[in-house]
């Protein structure tokens, strides 16, 4: 038996939620557990509950929803004033689930069940000071071309969940130039880059396999860093990275790092956990076990 707080956004995830939350609520009731339900009324009102909630006599701060709500629920609650923190639970029920992907848990029901079996995992968090301004990621953090194409994605919303797709293809069409200064812990470049993204997760997007080697709790970031090319060449590590053969392309660089750090030529707003946030310059460290997920 548990004490849950469960959050649903009755509009979000093309409007899932309620359909979700009765799919799952007779199995959390099976299981014994004592569901507080909140209801999202704004955007960020998820956030403003993870921050202002009180959790005393509470197991776990679960919500219906994908790496958007995901992401309110981690920031809400790393900058709690009382720095208490719950572990949180994710029923699958967003257009994009990468971290449930990764995780290997598409399944809403599953989800629950997980929830309720008790059994907490640490996980790393990506802290971003985005020009001074602090914003926490568990999935990715983009600049460039991941930027661009979420940019591009929300005006394609009417596609569903190939709606990423569609806009990779149009902005690799684009082919913007994008000049840049880069650390890795202790390393430095320079140069024109096509896109520069920090996975924490195995999948980003709708299923992309960006970083096939990444663990959510070894404390490293993979950092995958390609360099300005044709848009053919651009096109065809496209159609590479549903199955993680991109990595292996000349054209692609590949790295594990605890910082990183992003100077662009031209300042632009920044992709963390798909939402289009913060601004470069940037400074990324990765916070070994900093949360825990209802896994």
């Amino acid at each position: 038996m548990g004490k849950y707080y469960l959050i649903v956004n009755p509009h979000g995830g093309n409007q899932r939620g309620p359909a979700i939350l009765e799919k799952v609520r007779p199995v959390f009731e099976a299981g014994g557990a004592q569901l507080d339900i909140k209801e999202t009324r704004y955007a960020g009102h998820a956030r403003v509950m993870a921050n202002d909630l009180d959790f005393k006599g509470y197991d776990g701060l679960c919500a219906i929803g994908g790496d958007g709500t995901m992401h309110e629920l981690l920031n809400g609650m790393l900058t709690r004033e009382d720095g208490q923190r719950l572990p949180i639970g994710l029923v699958t029920g967003g257009t994009g689930n990468s971290f449930m992907r990764t995780i290997d848990c598409l399944d809403p029901v599953e989800a629950t069940a997980r929830i309720l079996s008790g059994k907490r995992r640490k996980i790393d968090i990506a802290e971003v000071d985005a020009a001074g301004e602090i914003i926490y990621g568990f999935n990715i953090v983009g600049w460039g071309l991941p930027t661009d194409i979420n940019i591009t994605a929300e005006n394609l919303r009417w596609a569903g969940g190939q709606r990423y797709n569609l806009a990779s293809i149009i902005e690799v069409m684009r082919n913007k130039m994008r000049l840049a200064k880069i650390r890795i812990d202790d390393q430095k470049i320079a140069g024109d880059y096509g896109f520069i993204l920090g996975c924490n997760t195995i999948y980003a997007g709708n299923g992309m396999k960006l970083a096939p080697l990444a663990e959510v709790d070894d404390g490293l970031i993979d950092l995958l860093i390609v360099r300005k090319a044709g848009r053919l060449k651009l096109l065809s590590l496209f159609t590479q990275i549903f199955d993680g053969k991109h990595i292996g392309d000349p054209a692609v660089q590949y790295f594990q790092a605890r910082e990183f750090s992003i100077v662009p030529q031209v300042d632009h707003i920044l992709n963390i956990d798909g939402e289009l946030v913060g601004s470069s310059p940037i400074d990324v460290k990765m916070l070994k076990h900093a949360i825990e997920v209802l896994v």
